[in-house]
């Protein structure tokens, strides 16, 4: 999202609260007289606050401050992304190598900093096979604590559907 800032002579208010690029507050100024501050210092005078009575402008080359914003951004953006929930589902009759290249899908969602559901799903009467089902589960923690170390965040539980726990990179 690209916000527009005024620029210089594009500033409308007669008084503006001007700080400088150290970031010390300079108090408020007459705008010709905070504009010809900057062009002294050979920068520009961005309005950052319009909504308020009188705007706080700040003394910063317009180039280098959008460069800032851009940065804060995209860091803002990555740890968004970071921390997501992403799911793992298997059934008991699943074969050994497709339980490996799921081990292999969590690690990769490790490494993207990722919290990872495991879901067992359970049909018909495999709903009555309990200890098939925990031998099934523990099998593929195995699986996974060959690739990476991992903690439990929530431990197994039973749903209408099957089983599931949370686990997160340690």
């Amino acid at each position: 999202m690209i916000k527009r800032y005024r620029v210089n002579n594009q500033i409308r208010a007669p008084q503006v609260r001007v700080v400088d690029e150290t970031g010390k507050n300079l108090g408020i100024l007459e705008t010709w007289k905070a504009f010809q501050l900057a062009k002294e210092r050979n920068l520009d005078i961005i309005e950052i606050v319009p909504k308020i009575s009188p705007p706080v402008c700040k003394i910063i080359d317009y180039g280098k401050f959008l460069y800032q914003k851009e940065k804060k951004e995209r860091a803002q953006k990555i740890k968004t992304k970071r921390g997501r929930l992403k799911s793992i589902r298997f059934r008991i009759n699943t074969s050994p190598h497709d339980l490996e290249i799921k081990a292999r899908q969590v690690e990769k969602f490790f490494k993207e900093e990722n919290k990872v559901k495991i879901e067992v799903i359970l049909k018909g009467r495999e709903k009555s096979l309990g200890e098939f089902v925990n031998q099934k589960f523990n099998e593929f923690l195995e699986l996974i604590k060959q690739r990476v170390e991992f903690k439990i965040e929530q431990e197994r539980k039973r749903t209408p559907r099957g089983m599931f726990m949370l686990i997160t990179k340690k």
